[in-house]
């Protein structure tokens, strides 16, 4: 019988009895193939415009010094000390000491090493840095108050001895964030007029606001507006003398020698 008779003769129907194992698979179909390549073209389309969006972001360069200070290069740094010794007694707390300056990210890194560094409330952070980023300095205050830290401004040795140092510019406002906020002798506070640097159309107008804004976050932190003044009245960094600090309640505890 010729192979095409034999092929018509074999039964059809419901009650053939499937391939036996080891028949090869039918070939994917036509619509499979077209899903999947589909799907392969949605997934580039995803990926190029994430890519161009980052490319943009990056190009601008405030996004770009913020990413390198977020993830490069961060411009603090930080320490943590077992026990901050202000006055040699031997009592000392767990403290934080933050030096360097102020950059973009520097509240995001501050988040991080505080949730590293496991302080409790009332225990300290130290700071020494002469100032930077106006708004990340806000947002470091408003972070520390959250956590019920105290500030001071020093450094620290291995021993654990609080030294002096100098809190200039935006760094004040990071330290207002604290309390309380302790006095370190020899420790300077020093504040100046914030301009912007970026192109406004209104200079005096933005300065006005930022002016608003500082006079806000200081009366939040239980300072008074007597430093807003001080800064307002000069372009120069005016180093407070601890007495004016002390009457400006932006030191709240009395001066500890180092």
């Amino acid at each position: 019988m010729p192979v095409d008779d034999r092929k018509k003769s074999q039964p059809t129907g419901p009650w053939v009895r499937p391939p036996a194992p080891g028949h090869p698979p039918s070939p994917p179909s036509r619509l499979g193939n077209r899903r999947l390549s589909w799907s392969a073209v949605f997934f580039m389309l995803i990926l190029l415009s994430v890519g161009i969006r980052a490319f943009k972001d990056l190009s601008r360069p405030e996004a770009w010094a913020y990413w390198k200070d977020e993830y490069f290069s961060p411009s603090l740094n930080s320490s943590r000390i077992p026990s901050a010794d202000f006055d040699g007694s031997g009592r000392g707390r767990p403290a934080l000491a933050i030096r360097g300056r102020i950059g973009p990210a520097a509240a995001s890194w501050l988040r991080t090493q505080l949730e590293q560094a496991h302080l409790a409330p009332g225990d300290l952070v130290l700071l020494s840095s002469p100032g930077g980023d106006v708004g990340q300095a806000v947002i470091m205050g408003e972070i520390i108050r959250s956590r019920g830290l105290a500030t001071a401004v020093g450094t620290a040795d291995d021993s654990g001895r609080v030294r002096s140092a100098y809190c200039a510019s935006a760094c004040v406002l990071a330290f207002a964030g604290g309390k309380p906020r302790y006095g370190v002798e020899g420790s300077l506070l020093g504040v100046h007029r914030f301009v912007t640097t970026a192109r406004v159309r209104d200079p005096v107008a933005d300065t006005q606001r930022t002016t608003g804004m500082l006079l806000g976050y200081m009366t939040k932190m239980g300072v008074s507006s007597s430093v807003v003044e001080a800064m307002s009245e000069t372009s120069a960094v005016r180093w407070l003398a601890p007495k004016e600090a002390l009457a400006m309640n932006l030191v709240t505890d009395p001066l500890r020698k180092p």
